[in-house]
């Protein structure tokens, strides 16, 4: 008879195993990075949910510090997604979203700007923002 030795790091080792297909499925469906304009268009602008839009660069230092925070808050609302945005790679988006700085977030419903802020920022007011995204217009 064989006999396993169960250890707190094979039961957590299980643990993940069993549980990450819920979180990273639900995680993955409010995160979008942006690839293309189109993908931009259809994800974003024509999104049933509300967008958080998060422009930022890698070389971006404030922007390694906000992004992970606002993947935090977002992941906890069923009802909005976060699009990531490379200043790099989407020049036209920085051009027509008026992006001056990074990190430099604006958040969309129904295909209409309807906040944004530049810079790093605290979790109330990304909280602020989201609750903003979250209450229904008539």
């Amino acid at each position: 008879m064989n006999f396993i030795k169960l250890t707190s790091k094979n039961i957590f080792c299980s643990f993940l195993q069993n549980s990450r297909n819920i979180s990273i499925s639900s995680s993955l469906s409010k995160l979008i990075t942006i690839k293309s304009n189109d993908e931009f268009l259809s994800k974003v602008m024509n999104s049933e949910n509300p967008v958080i839009v998060n422009f930022h660069a890698e070389w971006c230092e404030p922007c390694h510090i906000l992004t992970p925070k606002m993947k935090e808050l977002v992941e906890n609302n069923d009802n909005i997604d976060l699009a990531i945005v490379d200043v790099e790679d989407h020049a036209e988006l920085v051009h027509t979203f008026e992006v001056k700085a990074v990190p430099a977030v604006i958040a969309v419903r129904n295909g209409l700007v309807v906040d944004k802020f530049i810079g790093l920022v605290d979790a109330d007011m990304i909280e602020n923002l989201i609750n903003k995204l979250s209450t229904k217009t008539p």
